[in-house]
């Protein structure tokens, strides 16, 4: 499509096809974020941890720590965490889960960053492009009202298929926004539950059980 045919597109579908234009290059920019957001977060990643967690489990706490220092992964941070409060002398148990519970929120609140987002886009843009099919249907009906009699049912419906653009338009944006929201959402609850497997581990086996 070139940029002429782009430009006809849009102005056919009027100010709601402007809109979910608009969108759909937010959406694919917080697609594009979320994935490098994601991988920074080491979303993808948990070897080093769970090598660090064996380290833990056969006693060796100093090792364990060292590995996980310096780690920007969320599996990383959050078993650091827990042994860091683990070993807090100054920690009973529960105050040392809290500790760690406070630190995997924080974590996790960062990787649902933009999720609401696609959510929003995913509801609203095939709102907007029903909107924009009602508004064509109104004006095009309008139109054949005024042409009385020397009605062309060739004009009505190349106004009708104009104004199903927005809502074919809004269907093209929300789909792919759905299911990016879907798979950012399996991808977070799966480092969700490696944290909790995590934290379960360090707490109840290794270093500083009585």
């Amino acid at each position: 499509m070139t940029p002429t045919d782009m430009t006809e597109f849009l102005e056919r579908g009027g100010p709601a096809i402007w809109v979910i234009a608009a969108l759909s290059v937010l959406t694919v920019a917080l697609i594009l974020w979320k994935i490098w957001r994601l991988s920074l977060m080491g979303a993808w990643s948990g070897a080093a941890t769970e090598a660090a967690l064996r380290k833990w489990i056969a006693g060796d706490a100093a090792g364990a720590r060292a590995d996980l220092t310096g780690r920007g992964s969320l599996r990383a941070r959050l078993a650091l965490a827990a042994m860091q409060a683990r070993l807090d002398p100054g920690l009973d148990d529960a105050a040392a889960r809290e500790e760690t519970a406070r630190v995997a929120k924080a974590d996790l609140a960062g990787a649902r960053a933009g999720l609401r987002a696609l959510e929003l886009i995913a509801t609203i843009a095939p709102l907007l492009g029903l909107l924009g099919t009602v508004l064509g249907m109104i004006s095009a009906f309008q139109a054949l009202q005024e042409a009385g009699t020397r009605a062309d049912p060739a004009t009505l419906a190349g106004g009708i298929w104009e104004a199903l653009l927005t809502t074919a338009a809004g269907m093209a944006v929300a789909i792919p926004a759905s299911m990016a929201l879907t798979w950012f959402e399996s991808v977070v609850e799966r480092v969700q539950s490696d944290m909790e497997d995590a934290a379960t581990r360090i707490f109840t086996r290794g270093p500083g059980r009585s």
